[in-house]
Order: structure tokens, then sequence, then C-alpha cells
């Protein structure tokens, strides 16, 4: 028999569970995001969406340093995941793949957290062998990177080559990311001050299948639109080059956008960060490459 607390969350479920979840997980109130992923269990069984916003639970429990909740959190979503994939491909829509992306991340980031680094990066490897052909793939080698990137030789751009002895910036974006272009005018001062001393901007991007509002594009209609896209909202920096590249922002693990990279002269990554920077904090990163 439901208890009455959990009868009146099933009373009261909402049609969006995924976004009551983070919601009640920005508050802190972890006892009712649990109350209403259970519920939604008790409801419809496992599904796609209720693992989807348990992981958030993994992550807001990450972000709250509670790693115990955090790993047991991200193990039971994974664990379920993988018994859905028993009947279905894991792209067959797009919860599933959120989920279990996020489930693997936070049981990583808890290991690192933990000093368990070595074992971390283990555990990803494992994990992008095992799902290398599908759309997790990405995600996960962002995590490998960020614990093993930095100080390494930078992987190769397609269609792009740095230029020898000249330190770079890159800026990898998306056609449909607003946190990109907001950071459009960072990119043109960081030019205009280091541009003449060699530094070289490269802005790569990718296809995604559609343009504007989610409309399904052919890859020929997609690269115009995103042509039109950085004419439009990276003015200042519209002659750095910019490939267009699946194969690069997999292997720079760039499912975070943008994603900033930088590489010393002798072509070794030095930053590697996945998200928005202000000036203020990328300005010395770049001003150490001189």
């Amino acid at each position: 028999m439901l208890g009455l607390a959990l009868t009146a969350v099933i009373a009261a479920a909402s049609p969006n569970l995924t976004a009551d979840v983070r919601a009640a997980v920005a508050k802190g109130d972890f006892v009712r995001a649990e109350q209403m992923v259970e519920a939604h269990r008790r409801q419809n069984g496992v599904t796609p969406e209720g693992l989807e916003a348990l992981s958030w639970l993994a992550r807001g429990a990450l972000a709250a340093k509670n790693f115990e909740k955090a790993e047991s959190c991200a193990q039971e979503t994974h664990e379920l995941a993988v018994e859905l994939l028993r009947t279905r491909k894991l792209d067959d829509e797009r919860r599933l793949p959120i989920a279990l992306g996020a489930a693997i991340e936070v049981q990583a980031q808890v290991m690192a957290a933990r000093g368990e680094r070595s074992a971390a990066v283990d555990y990803l490897n494992g994990e992008l062998s095992r799902y290398r052909n599908t759309s997790i793939r990405t995600r996960i080698q962002k995590n490998i990177n960020l614990l093993t990137l930095e100080g390494k030789p930078a992987p190769r751009l397609e269609g792009y080559s740095l230029p020898p002895g000249k330190p770079a910036l890159l800026f990898f974006w998306a056609h449909w990311c607003p946190d990109c272009k907001n950071m459009a005018p960072v990119l043109a001062r960081l030019r205009s001050e280091y541009g003449s001393k060699g530094l070289t901007l490269v802005l790569p991007t990718q296809r995604y299948g559609y343009t504007r509002r989610g409309q399904d594009a052919s890859p020929e209609e997609e690269t115009r639109y995103i042509e039109e896209i950085r004419r439009q909202h990276y003015a200042e920096v519209a002659d750095a080059p910019a490939p267009v590249s699946e194969e690069t922002f997999a292997n720079y693990g760039s499912s975070t956008t943008p994603t900033i990279v930088l590489v010393d002269r002798h072509g070794v990554v030095r930053l590697y960060h996945p998200g928005q920077m202000t000036y203020e904090s990328l300005e010395p990163r770049v001003r150490a490459l001189f």
C-alpha cells in the first residue's frame, strides 16, 4: 500500500517529470525529487523518462558533494538502462542516451573525486569501447579528456591543421547554442590582443541534422545555415577557420558547447574546459601561452 506522501505525489503528477525533478534538485529538495521518480516508476514501470529524471538526481547529488547518493543513483540508472537495452537500441529515442550518459559521467566523477583517477579513466575507456558507435561516445570522451587531456598532444582537427610553432585557441560551438554566441565578444577581444603575437583562433563545429527551430535539414542545407549563423553572430571573427566535423567533436569530447581548448606552441593541450568562460578567467590562460 502506498504511503500518503507518495499517493499525493502520484495524484499531482506532472507530465514533465524531468523538469519537475530538476526543479526540486535545484532547490535541494532531494526527498521530493525521489518521491516523484518513485511515483513515476510505480505508475509506468521503468521508462527512459524515469531514468532521465533519476540521472538528474545523481547529478544533483554530485554537485552537492553527496558522493554516496550520487553513486547510488548513477548505478541504479546505469543498471536499469542496460536492462532496457535488452529490447531496444540506445538511440531509438533521446531520453535513454541522456540517462545512460549521465550515469556513466557521474560514476566516473565520483571515482575521481575520491582520488581514484586511474580507475575512473579505466572505467570510462571501457564504456567508450562499449558505446563507441552510439550518441554517447562524445560525452564519454569528454570525461576522459577532463581527466587526461591537459598536458597531452592535441587531437587532430579534421579539415584544418594548426600552424606549427604557434599557440591556438579552439572554440567548439554549435549553431543552436546561445552560450556560444554570448562568448563571441570574448573571442574577438582575445584575438585582437593576442593575434599579432601569433595566437590562432579556430572555430570547429559540426552538423546536427537540423536548422532553425529544429527543422530537419540535409547536410548541404545545414552547412549553409552554419555559415549564416557564423556571419551573423561571430562577425568580428568570421574570418577564423571553422572546420565542420562530427569526428573532431567526438575526439575532443565536445558534448558540451562551448568547449574551449588552449594549445601551446608545441601542440600540447594546456586547457580543456567544457562550458562558458569569462574574459577575466580565460585571458590569463591565453597569456600564459606566450
